[in-house]
């Protein structure tokens, strides 16, 4: 995953670029290429991405948990009294 930082790295030597040759509008031109992009591409934050792993990590331990219910009460249904 791209983050903010590779981004901003990007837009620095960008930036130095242009200050260097008459072309100013580089910059300014590049960030909103690559800002167009990047929304395009759908991208997640790393906190966003964690919240969500964690979230599954718990759904799946709820579910092995409640297939285990489920599987012991079908056994003691099935039991002959």
């Amino acid at each position: 995953m791209l983050n903010l930082k590779l981004f901003d790295d990007i837009s620095t030597r960008l930036a130095e670029l242009a200050a260097a040759s008459p072309a100013r509008d580089i910059e300014k031109n590049a960030r909103a290429l690559l800002s167009s992009a990047f929304s395009r591409l759908d991208l997640v934050s790393r906190e966003e991405f964690d919240v969500q792993a964690a979230q599954l990590l718990s759904t799946r331990e709820k579910l092995t948990a409640l297939e285990i219910r489920v599987a012991a009460l079908e056994a003691a249904a099935t039991k002959p009294a």
